[in-house]
């Protein structure tokens, strides 16, 4: 089930967060930290109602940020569509233990679907550059490759970002 995460939720979220940093640390792909994801950022999230979580049974496994906000990062990249009603994904987060069993793929599932009930325009994203499996992820799911973005408090190294029209 997925559904809109509450407050007191996002302690147990910044624990899966980071378990995810250190499991991906462990392959060598350092794209999260201490400064980043924060309780900041998922409060602002939940403030917005746009945190969502996906539970096995009463157990939250992942999270994903849905979101309107567009950060000024974005401003560089020359997207396939104009601005107007796009939606960002954010803080895609799976539990190391829930991984490869395809509960990524239920949250994007989940976030298109949301997105085109919107009437939408795109839905864009960044992943790690680094971080391979996570590319291979959105080519498969028919998100094209625009450009890079960087997010110094976090690594000197670039993030691609996509957009999937829909």
């Amino acid at each position: 089930m997925i559904r809109r995460a509450k407050p007191s939720e996002i302690v147990q979220l910044m624990a899966i967060t980071k378990a995810c940093a250190a499991k991906m640390a462990a392959e060598n792909i350092f794209q999260w930290n201490d400064d980043y994801p924060t309780t900041a950022a998922f409060s602002f999230d939940v403030s917005r109602n746009e945190l969502f979580v996906l539970l096995e049974q009463d157990t939250i496994i992942g999270c994903i940020t849905i979101s309107t906000f567009k950060d000024a990062e974005y401003n560089t990249i020359n997207w396939l569509t104009e601005d107007g009603l796009n939606y960002y994904i954010h803080r895609l987060a799976i539990a190391p233990e829930f991984q490869h069993q395809g509960n990524a793929k239920k949250l994007m599932d989940f976030a298109e679907a949301f997105a085109r009930d919107k009437n939408a325009t795109s839905v864009r994203l960044d992943t790690f550059s680094e971080n391979k499996r996570n590319q291979q992820f959105y080519d498969a799911r028919g998100y094209v490759k625009l450009g890079d973005v960087y997010f110094p408090r976090q690594t000197a190294i670039p993030f691609h970002c996509y957009e999937l029209v829909l």
